[in-house]
């Protein structure tokens, strides 16, 4: 099972740039590898990831398979208004995994 963390500051001030930080607890299997036994290990990876402020879209990001296990994305955004910031992942074999986080903007 899949696990997220999350870093957003919780209070800003208005107009400043912020830093956040998400780390997805996945193992990514490429579907390049094969078992001792010749097969391929079915691919299973996150595809996408997506940041909404508000509702609105500030971030998006498409994955591949040359991506890490436990994708560590990192981005920066303004601070406009105090909020919900809320994160999505969806991957193969209907993966699909969401967090929120809030912030108070001054």
């Amino acid at each position: 099972m899949a696990s997220a963390l999350i870093n957003v500051p919780k209070k800003a001030k208005r107009g400043d740039i912020i830093e956040i930080k998400t780390l997805m607890s996945h193992i990514m299997e490429t579907g390049y590898r094969r078992t001792a036994t010749g097969e391929l290990v079915p691919r299973d990876i996150i595809t996408s990831f997506s940041c909404r402020y508000n509702g609105v879209e500030v971030f998006r990001a498409d994955l591949f398979p040359a991506i890490a296990a436990n994708p560590f994305i990192t981005f920066f955004t303004v601070a406009t208004e105090s909020g919900k910031f809320d994160f999505e992942w969806i991957g193969d074999q209907g993966f699909t995994e969401t967090a929120s986080a809030a912030i108070s903007v001054e």
